[in-house]
């Protein structure tokens, strides 16, 4: 999926959504979002050549007044083999941004991934066409 946006922020896409917490203006929460975005998309799956985001594992990121970032996140696959450590690499990507209080993640596996919440970007960086 293309951004045809000239600004540096991405377009949240998919079940990604964000409400704007009471004390945040709709700015600041756009500039935070564009900021977790970029450094979801920092995050790999191992053994798929494309980031978490654009292969449509992110389901929901809630940032609360206090900019506490929650984030619902599934796997390819209830088994993937870094089940065990990516909610940490996930963490720790959200937690280095600017302005993020804290993180939480939470795996879920409903609804269960598959390949058609992924991205153009993530289906031309596996050859999916």
């Amino acid at each position: 999926m293309s951004d045809a946006r000239t600004d540096a922020t991405p377009e949240p896409r998919g079940l990604l959504q964000t409400k704007p917490p009471s004390t945040m203006s709709q700015e600041e929460l756009d500039a935070l979002t564009g900021l977790i975005v970029q450094a979801l998309k920092s995050v790999y799956d191992p053994e798929i050549p494309a980031d978490i985001y654009e292969l449509g594992l992110i389901y929901n990121v809630d940032i609360d007044d206090a900019r506490m970032v929650t984030i619902e996140m599934t796997l390819t696959a209830p088994a993937c083999p870094v089940a065990g450590e990516m909610p940490m690499w996930v963490e720790n990507a959200i937690g280095a941004v600017p302005g993020v209080s804290g993180v939480k993640v939470n795996m879920v596996f409903e609804p269960p991934w598959d390949q058609s919440r992924m991205s153009d970007e993530a289906r031309v960086a596996l050859d999916m066409w």
